[in-house]
């Protein structure tokens, strides 16, 4: 059968509610004046991830379970309107929610509501069979339950991406999806050594190609035993926010790789689109697009690649 979806992704679907904060941590006072004021937008990892690799030209569906709520109204009218297929299975505990604190300098701290699941909570089987059939790839989010779905997709023989955001390593909530994905990407955040982290996924699990994101220090990219530092892309204008920085380098990398580019190139691809998502005001969403992304692929990238 033909694939009908290029990348389908697991999860993620959420809002967040986005608050300007002086600095990180936050002072202690009895109040605080926000300015440029309070937001509240759908778009979390699986809704940015979706956005990226839409705007690139990839055909995306997205599923997720989503509540009868005003937050699920948000994350349905993103998806309708950037014209991406969602499919929202009913969620009794409501939408995934946030509150993004976001300091001048672009990092932020995100609070989670951890009411909006249970334990109990699952994707249909057969929704996910079905849609995985006609997919050429997935892409699943560390949300729950989205590990329950890992084996349903090895037996679909989609190939399947993941990205553990700032894990450290130990926490075995992340190790289903590390051991599971033949892409992986991750934050070098919270890692004291980043490249015993990839080789242990590596050696662990399936992935083929692991990617540990280092913000404005680049990435370490390890393919075929190879470890590789990848040089950051020059943004193309003022850094505001890292909010989404991560979604858009995986989905510009699998853009590269679904479309058969080395693992270098997709990796430069997804330092271009980061650093592009650090110049997008986390109160809206804006993926960039192919042109952009040639474009700023092809200028020589700040210092050189070498072997780490």
């Amino acid at each position: 059968m033909t694939a009908e979806i290029d990348v389908l992704v697991l999860g993620g679907a959420g809002v967040d509610t986005i608050v300007h904060v002086p600095e990180l941590p936050v002072p202690l006072a009895d109040s605080h004046m926000i300015r440029p004021g309070i937001v509240t937008r759908a778009g979390q990892s699986g809704d940015f991830l979706a956005l990226g690799t839409s705007a690139l030209g990839l055909r995306t569906h997205h599923l997720d379970l989503i509540g009868d709520d005003h937050e699920g109204d948000l994350v349905r009218a993103l998806h309708r309107d950037h014209g991406i297929a969602l499919t929202a299975v009913p969620q009794p505990c409501g939408t995934k929610r946030a509150v993004n604190l976001v300091g001048p300098d672009g990092r932020r701290l995100s609070l989670y509501d951890a009411t909006r699941w249970a334990e109990t909570d699952r994707l249909p089987e057969e929704t996910v069979r079905s849609l995985a059939a006609v997919s050429r790839h997935a892409h699943v989010v560390i949300t729950q339950p989205c590990a329950q779905a890992l084996p349903l997709l090895r037996q679909a023989g989609v190939t399947v991406s993941t990205d553990l955001h700032d894990w450290d390593g130990a926490n075995p909530y992340h190790e289903p999806f590390a051991f599971a994905a033949d892409v992986v990407f991750l934050s070098a955040a919270a890692l004291t050594d980043p490249e015993a982290t990839m080789r242990r996924i590596a050696g662990r699990g399936r992935a083929r190609i692991v990617v540990a994101t280092a913000g404005a220090e680049g990435a370490l990219l390890l393919a075929d035993g190879e470890l590789t530092r990848v040089p950051a892309a020059e943004p193309p204008a003022p850094v505001v926010d890292s909010n989404g920085a991560g979604d858009a380098f995986a989905a510009a990398f699998l853009h590269g790789w679904l479309g058969g580019e080395p693992p270098r190139r997709c990796a430069r691809l997804g330092a271009v689109a980061g650093a592009h998502a650090c110049t997008v005001p986390s109160t809206r969403v804006a993926a960039i697009g192919p042109r952009a992304l040639l474009a700023g692929a092809a200028e020589p990238a700040p210092g050189s690649v070498s072997d780490a």
